[in-house]
């Protein structure tokens, strides 16, 4: 017999369809969710890798190819990034040796810039000795 009860049933009903669709669905958003988690700490993670490149370039030219000099200077770099470079006279110890024809300077450079989770800023700073004017 062809119609038996048991071939009748061989396919998947309505509702197991519909389950299996929602399963799908939801595990689809999680994983697009994830995905979008990762892209977003990708770009994130490649603006600070470029700020700090900027910061450390900023950081070398003071005293090379800018003077040396207290002072605040600002500037933007690739529409982006935001700097702002401050060096600072610091007073050498009274009487102390060597500092009649050296000066010691703090030189600390912040980037900014305005990223989908909202504003960032790195900052790096040194100490730089040059000549005595």
């Amino acid at each position: 017999m062809n119609g038996t009860r048991s071939d009748r049933n061989r396919g998947f009903t309505l509702l197991e369809v519909l389950v299996a669709f929602v399963i799908l669905a939801l595990s689809l958003g999680v994983l697009l969710g994830i995905f979008s988690a990762g892209l977003r700490n990708t770009r994130l993670a490649a603006d600070y890798s470029a700020a700090v490149a900027l910061s450390e370039s900023k950081l070398a030219e003071l005293g090379v190819t800018t003077p040396l000099v207290p002072g605040i200077e600002e500037g933007t770099d690739t529409g982006l990034f935001r700097w702002r470079s401050e060096v600072v006279e610091l007073d050498p110890a009274a009487g102390a040796e060597g500092f009649d024809t050296a000066r010691l300077y703090r030189a600390e450079v912040e980037v900014s810039w305005d990223s989908l989770l909202g504003p960032r800023t790195v900052s790096l700073a040194t100490l730089r000795i040059a000549e005595a004017p």
